[in-house]
């Protein structure tokens, strides 16, 4: 899905099925109210930036949870694909939700800052250069904490997938993007190994690893 000649049909249905497929396997749920619910708790509201939003189905559970809690919040997504940001848009206008077609570098150029910075199986996508620099890019927009959650490579991870999503997502890019991102996503100790020092790796079930840094400003 991330070829500029991929299949517009099969792209749009890929982004419908994300809230599906995402709440199965992300777990943002969870990580909303061990990590993000305190950190907006504590200031009463707050600013959140989604890197890689896509279609925006995160983006737009974030704002539902918080405000499910009594939480004021402003969500931004970002995304440089002009289809992703096209398909966030078309869907129904949710108050306190703005979407960009931006790289995470012109929010750091325009002095933006957010109280949560975080993503969602965006690190397998990036060469080392690129995985370097939105951690570099999160540190400077992010006020209190950054998350950056991705697939952990695992055999069992690869098959469980792959026989799970094998009678659905038909006349989508679900299941081979999904294969192929297991592929290429990191394992936990290679994960650690390729983070700079202040940047904390954690496992977390099924099969998910969790950047985090805490920059207390």
């Amino acid at each position: 899905m991330d070829r500029p000649d991929c299949d517009p049909v099969r792209l749009e249905r890929t982004y419908a099925q994300f809230p599906l497929i995402n709440a199965v396997v992300s777990g943002w749920r969870r990580n909303y109210r061990r990590y993000v619910r305190p950190v907006l708790a504590g200031r009463d509201g707050g600013t959140v930036l989604d890197i890689g939003s896509g279609g925006g189905d995160l983006a737009r559970a974030l704002v539902r949870w918080a405000r499910q809690d009594g939480l004021a919040v402003e969500v931004t997504g970002i995304d440089p694909d002009p289809r992703a940001h096209a398909y966030a848009e078309s869907r129904p206008k949710v108050p306190g939700l703005t979407f960009r077609a931006a790289f995470s570098s012109q929010l750091v150029a325009e002095g933006q800052r957010f109280d949560v910075v975080l993503s969602n199986h965006v690190l397998h996508h990036l060469d080392a250069g690129a995985f370097e620099g939105l951690l570099t890019d999160s540190q400077a927009l992010a006020r209190s904490l950054v998350l950056h959650s991705d697939i952990e490579r695992s055999p069992w991870a690869y098959g469980l997938f792959s026989a799970g999503t094998l009678p659905f997502f038909h006349g989508s890019y679900i299941r081979t993007d999904g294969l192929t991102s297991i592929r290429r996503s990191y394992t936990a100790a290679e994960l650690a190994a390729a983070v700079p020092a202040g940047w904390e790796t954690r496992r977390q079930r099924p099969w998910q690893n969790l950047l985090l840094h805490r920059s207390g400003q």
